[in-house]
């Protein structure tokens, strides 16, 4: 039990060092009305053309009313606009501003400088390692949950004969 513990804490601590360090560069370069839950969310939308929210509610794994809030503020902020999904009129895809566009510019050059660095403080396998192995714990820990999930309501089902 310590173990997953500690793993949460690091995780968790270096989730934060890291939207942090982001947060001081974007500021430094003009983006001061940003919150950290906010990169999150922009990132997923300037490195996928017009998401929809459920698209953008299932990149980041939030709810549809943290979504909403969001969104809100970003389209207050002028980062993001919302437009009409041409093929299903009940859904909304959401796409950068011009400012928005400026930001992605911003926060695409900012990551490059935050893995350079992180690269030259660790090297450059050693980064590529610890992406392949949090990236293969997310996919058995999502994969079970969605068996899990399938199971609990395969479980649930009543058959009336």
């Amino acid at each position: 039990m310590r173990r997953i513990s500690t793993i949460g804490g690091l995780l968790k601590r270096l989730y934060r060092m890291y939207n942090s360090q982001m947060l001081q560069v974007l500021e430094s370069r003009g983006f001061t009305d940003l919150r950290p839950s906010f990169l999150e969310v922009l990132l997923f939308i300037c490195e996928n053309e017009g998401p929809s929210i459920k698209e953008i509610g299932f990149g980041c794994g939030l709810k549809k009313q943290t979504m909403t809030s969001h969104l809100n503020e970003l389209e207050k902020r002028g980062y993001v606009f919302r437009q009409v999904n041409a093929s299903d009129k009940r859904e909304q895809k959401i796409f950068l501003t011009e400012y928005g566009e400026k930001f992605k510019l911003n926060l695409f050059e900012c990551l490059g400088n935050i893995e350079n660095e992180y690269s030259l403080l660790v090297g450059e396998v050693e980064m590529d390692r610890i992406e392949h192995v949090l990236e293969n714990f997310h996919t058995r820990l999502t994969t079970n949950q969605i068996q899990r999930k399938a199971s609990e309501a395969f479980q649930n089902l009543t058959l009336d004969f």
